[in-house]
């Protein structure tokens, strides 16, 4: 009875795992989200939709506001919505 209770309780952590992965993977990638994409966003529409593709790359999803790109207002809406993902670095031979 004891290893049937282990079972299930691994398998309820097995499950709760994809659900932590699945939020993540919702997260808008501002280096790489179309003008469609961004204007999805409350607080963005075409000015800062062409704004924000128009500046990057971003180091960070705080680079909208270090550079003005988007008041820290529309930020603060936005900012759990959001991800600056960051290109691989290309090998270089030596």
């Amino acid at each position: 009875m004891l290893m049937g209770l282990a079972l299930i309780t691994g398998s309820v952590a097995v499950q709760a795992q994809p659900a932590a992965t699945k939020k993540a993977a919702k997260l808008l990638d501002i280096n790489s989200a179309s003008v469609a994409d961004l204007k999805a966003l409350p607080g963005i529409g075409d000015a800062y939709s062409k704004k924000i593709v128009d500046n990057r790359p971003y180091n960070g999803k705080d680079d909208l506001v270090n550079k003005n790109i988007i008041p820290q207002k529309t930020y603060d809406g936005i900012k759990d919505m959001i991800i600056a993902k960051q290109a691989p670095k290309a090998k270089t031979k030596k």
